[in-house]
C-alpha cells in the first residue's frame, strides 16, 4: 500500500514524515512518497491508499484531483469536498450551536468585488444599504476584529473601536467578504495540533511573536479539559483529521478563534524542534493506521448528524408527502 503527500512550500516536514512512514509502515508493506500527477483520467483510481493534502487549496487542479481520488475510494486528509465548502462564519456558527464558546461575530458585504466579475447593480438588489454599522458594533461589542471569513496567515486583520475607525478599515477590504467579531482580551492563547479528530495537544502560543512555546503546565486542568474538549467537538463536526484550532482564552473561558488550517504549519523552526518531532510521528502513525484500518466513509463532517438533522438521523429536508383526494 502506498501513502502519498501533496505538499508546496515545505521544507522539514516532507521528508521527515516521508521518512518515518516508510520506516514504521514497512512491516505491514506500507510505502511513502510525493504524489506525481500530470493528467487524471475521470476513471482512474488514484495509486494511493491514502493522501495527505496540503496544497491543493492553492492549486485548483490538485483539488479536482483529490476529489476523484476519494470517489474511487481513496482516504484523503483533509476531505476535498467539505474543505472546498467550509468558511469561518459558518464555522462560527455552528460550533455555537454545538455548545462551544464562540465570540459574537456577523457576516458583512464586500466592500467592493474582483475585477473579473460581471456584476450589474440588479446583482446588488438583495443588499440593504446603508448598512447600519452602528448596530453591528452594538452586537459585537467595542472593541472588536475585523478580519476576512476565510483565509488566514493574519492577513487582512484589524482591530477597530468604533464605527469611524470599522469604516476606515473596511474601506481597505476589498474584494474579501469580512467577518465583525467580538474582540476577545485573552490573558492566555493555545493553538492545538490535532490529528485523526480526537488526539489534541494545546500548545501555548505567542501572538505577538507568533511563535509557539514548550510550557507543559501553561493551562490548568480545568481550562485544558475544555479545550481539549471543544477541540475534539470542532474536528468531529467538521471532519478535519489534521488541523490547529486557535483559542483565546479570558477569565478561564477558552474561546475558539479560529479553526479552519486544513493544512497546518509543519515546519521545524516555526514550531519548535519538539512539537516537529511530535507531528511527525503523531501524523506518520495516524496515515498508517488510516491505510490498515480507515474507511472513507471517516473523513466527512458529521455536523448534520450532531445538530440532529440529515440522512443519518432519518431527518432528509424533503417535503412530506401527501395523498391527492379522491
Amino acid at each position: 500500500m502506498k501513502i502519498g503527500l501533496m505538499c508546496g512550500r515545505e521544507y522539514s516536514f516532507p521528508q521527515a514524515f516521508i521518512d518515518r512512514v516508510n520506516q514504521i509502515g514497512a512491516t505491514d508493506g506500507i510505502t511513502a512518497e510525493l504524489v506525481s500527477l500530470g493528467g487524471t483520467p475521470m476513471d482512474k483510481p488514484s495509486d494511493y491508499r491514502v493522501i495527505v493534502d496540503r496544497i491543493s487549496h492553492e492549486v485548483e487542479y490538485y483539488r479536482g484531483a483529490m476529489k476523484n481520488a476519494v470517489l474511487h475510494g481513496a482516504y484523503v486528509i483533509n476531505n476535498p469536498f467539505w474543505w472546498t465548502a467550509d468558511d469561518k462564519f459558518f464555522n462560527y456558527a455552528l460550533m455555537d450551536k454545538l455548545g462551544c464558546a464562540i465570540p459574537k461575530t456577523v457576516l458583512i458585504p464586500q466592500k467592493a468585488y474582483p475585477a473579473d466579475i460581471d456584476l450589474a447593480p440588479e446583482s446588488l438588489r438583495n443588499l440593504k444599504f446603508p448598512i447600519d454599522w452602528d448596530a453591528l458594533l452594538d452586537y459585537v461589542g467595542r472593541p472588536a476584529i475585523l478580519k476576512p471569513y476565510s483565509g488566514g496567515g493574519w492577513k487582512h486583520v484589524y482591530k477597530v473601536n468604533d464605527r469611524r475607525e470599522l469604516l476606515a478599515a473596511y474601506e481597505q477590504t476589498a474584494p474579501y467578504c469580512m467577518t465583525l467579531q467580538q474582540f476577545i482580551n485573552f490573558d492566555q492563547y493555545v493553538r492545538c495540533f490535532t490529528f485523526g479528530k480526537t488526539d489534541i495537544t494545546p500548545v501555548a502560543y505567542d501572538v505577538k511573536e507568533r511563535r509557539y512555546l514548550v510550557d507543559h503546565n501553561y493551562l490548568s486542568s480545568e481550562v485544558g479539559s475544555r479545550v481539549v474538549r471543544d477541540a475534539q467537538t470542532i474536528n468531529l463536526a467538521l471532519g478535519y483529521e489534521m488541523n490547529t484550532i486557535e483559542f483565546a482564552i479570558q477569565d478561564g473561558v477558552p474561546y475558539a478563534i479560529d479553526y479552519l488550517n486544513p493544512a497546518p504549519d509543519f515546519e521545524r523552526d516555526r514550531i519548535t524542534p519538539f512539537y516537529f518531532d511530535m507531528v511527525v510521528d503523531k501524523m506518520s502513525n495516524l496515515v498508517v493506521d488510516r491505510a490498515l484500518n480507515g474507511h472513507p466513509s471517516q473523513c466527512w463532517p458529521r455536523w448534520e448528524e450532531m445538530l440532529g438533522i440529515g440522512p443519518a438521523t432519518g431527518f432528509t429536508g424533503a417535503p412530506g408527502t401527501t395523498t391527492a383526494p379522491q
